[in-house]
């Protein structure tokens, strides 16, 4: 059955509504959490009428749950393009650590609302994160672990625990960024300067090509081909602060 053009127009402008109402309520609450987030903040931002917020989405909370998830299928997409991709299981692991430290660089809003969600599964509360892990991060943690077995199988990777090379791709992305105010008190420069993120992403991957393959020689050159094809994403909205 054919929609009349103004049924069609209107589920579009629908569409575009909510997308827009939810971009204004990421930003929103991944800078001032659940609690201290502004429905009147989130309905000008949109360009929307509060009560729009409440027609789309119910309540503030359920509004919340669906930023959330959408952020967290963004990340999901662009984790499951890299492990589909049409390459060898090490390429595409070092295709995973670089897009992870891309995530973090660029996905601000994402880890924002993620520690958010941490604290409060930490202290007891009922959050969001325990139906994320089940329906994004459960799948992407399969596909992890069969990358990884298959590049050890292959006999690609070197035969440790696959747990361990995964920790060991995501790990130290997570560690250089948490401790940021510490590198910038010890180290005579500045952690978020976009030349020395530039070397840390590269050295990440040239380490990993070096520490993770059975043929280093081999693992250097697809280091060498991964940075190539993934260059650094644009970073001049960057704020100098800890982004975890």
């Amino acid at each position: 059955m054919t929609q009349h053009p103004n049924t069609e127009t209107q589920a579009d402008r629908s569409a575009e509504t909510r997308s827009r109402i939810l971009d204004a309520a990421l930003t929103e609450f991944s800078a001032n959490g659940l609690a201290g987030a502004r429905t009147e903040s989130i309905a000008a931002a949109a360009g929307v009428n509060k009560a729009l917020l409440y027609y789309y989405f119910e309540s503030k909370e359920k509004l919340y749950a669906a930023a959330l998830e959408m952020v967290s299928a963004r990340v999901r997409d662009r984790s499951m393009a890299v492990f589909l991709r049409e390459a060898s299981p090490g390429e595409r692991l070092l295709r995973a650590a670089l897009e992870h430290f891309d995530r973090i660089l660029t996905q601000r809003e994402f880890q924002s609302l993620m520690q958010q969600e941490m604290i409060r599964l930490h202290k007891g509360e009922e959050g969001e994160l325990p139906i994320l892990a089940k329906r994004i991060f459960a799948p992407l943690h399969a596909m992890f672990q069969s990358m990884v077995r298959e590049g050890i199988a292959s006999g690609e990777l070197i035969e440790i625990e696959w747990l361990q090379i995964v920790l060991s791709a995501l790990g130290g992305n997570v560690f250089y960024f948490l401790s940021a105010p510490v590198w910038r008190l010890i180290m005579p420069f500045e952690p978020f300067d976009t030349e020395v993120l530039r070397a840390r992403r590269a050295s990440t991957v040239e380490f990993l090509g070096q520490a993770l393959f059975q043929d280093r020689k081999r693992g250097a050159e697809l280091a060498a081909k991964v940075l190539a094809d993934m260059p650094m994403p644009e970073t001049s909205e960057f704020k100098q602060k800890s982004i975890i």
